[in-house]
């Protein structure tokens, strides 16, 4: 089920003075396709207050299902970028898994650099509803399914988070599941070049989120970045994917 928000028709950002994303932000160039745009490079703005992480017994996954069956009354800091196209929005889904290790984790990808929307980014599992999917439930299940080869069986929907509107026009909702180990990954080559694990309980900690600014073509832009150190890997999660797991975080500590 979809938790219930406070505030459905929030702009781009509740909290933080973001603006209407559909106010004369039809014609922005999207930061990933600017020449030599690196968003790790972007300033970080000051954090006001410091707040607290999720309690981690609130990461577990009886836990998880309680929330999700009994939601708070919570506000979604996040529900919408500043649009980059004048296409018709379209509905997607994506999976947020979290995989029920001793300590849980989430399960992300990073698409490839051909993709046309969002390359080179950390990801969810997830694409477009289509015509046959009779459910957002039913949609994230089967992209994950295609794209990285995560078996419906393996996963336990918890519920859903409210719909996050990206730069690209896509209505994308979060659909959250409980993922059991013991599951094999096939990534399609088409469409993720990896795809990795970070602690649920690093990315529901705000120490780690960072809050950037960047101003061009006369607007204003801000987004969060969750850099983790995997190995020698850093996985730069930044952009759509940390405004929903913003999001997720404020429902779990609601």
């Amino acid at each position: 089920m979809i938790p219930k928000c406070l505030n459905k028709t929030a702009l781009v950002q509740t909290r933080g003075g973001f603006f209407n994303p559909m106010s004369n932000a039809d014609h922005l160039i999207p930061l990933s396709k600017l020449p030599d745009f690196d968003p790790r490079l972007v300033p970080v703005e000051p954090v006001a207050q410091q707040l607290p992480p999720v309690a981690r017994d609130m990461l577990q996954p009886e836990a998880l299902l309680a929330r999700f069956a009994n939601p708070p009354v919570w506000q979604p800091e996040l529900r919408a970028e500043p649009r980059f196209t004048e296409r018709k929005t379209a509905h997607a889904a994506v999976l947020m898994a979290i995989v029920l290790r001793e300590e849980p984790t989430l399960l992300l990808t990073q698409r490839t650099a051909q993709m046309r929307t969002h390359s080179g980014q950390v990801a969810f599992p997830g694409g477009k509803v289509d015509d046959a999917d009779t459910s957002h439930e039913m949609t994230a299940l089967r992209e994950a399914h295609e794209e990285v080869g995560l078996a419906p069986q393996h996963v336990q929907v918890a519920g859903a988070l409210p719909s996050y509107t990206t730069g690209t026009a896509f209505i994308v909702t979060p659909v959250v599941g409980l993922v059991r180990p013991g599951f094999s990954l096939a990534p399609n080559p088409q469409e993720v070049a990896d795809v990795f694990e970070v602690p649920l309980a690093f990315l529901m900690n705000p120490a780690h989120h960072r809050r950037h600014r960047w101003e061009a073509q006369g607007v204003v832009r801000y987004w969060y970045s969750m850099p983790y150190q995997d190995g020698v890997h850093e996985r730069f999660i930044w952009g759509a994917t940390a405004g929903m797991l913003r999001n997720l975080y404020h429902f779990l500590s609601a």
